[in-house]
């Protein structure tokens, strides 16, 4: 009897306890704040930006394709995208080769 009231405690704690995602469409990259259990069938956050809207959901990981930017941990969809930057990366080059060549 013990046995069943442990199975019937873990069943509903796992039940409870889905992955948690920010949720919204914003153009205000801190904008979003709304968070929300994901549904059955949904075990990803995903990120994804377009025409300067920020769209943050529960998604499936089958369709993690990029430009769509997933994770797999609460509420892990709230940071800020951030993308390559050519110019970037050519500064820290140029940084690092001159650095190299000092020593």
């Amino acid at each position: 009897m013990k046995l069943y009231g442990v199975l019937v405690l873990f069943v509903t704690f796992s039940v409870a306890s889905g992955l948690r995602c920010y949720i919204c469409v914003t153009s205000d990259p801190n904008g979003c704040t709304n968070d929300l259990t994901c549904p059955d069938g949904f075990d990803r956050c995903a990120s994804a930006e377009s025409e300067g809207l920020i769209q943050k959901s529960c998604w499936q990981n089958a369709s993690c394709i990029p430009p769509i930017q997933c994770c797999d941990k609460d509420l892990c969809n709230g940071a800020i995208l951030t993308r390559n930057s050519p110019i970037l990366i050519g500064k820290v080059t140029l940084f690092l080769v001159s650095c190299c060549a000092l020593s």
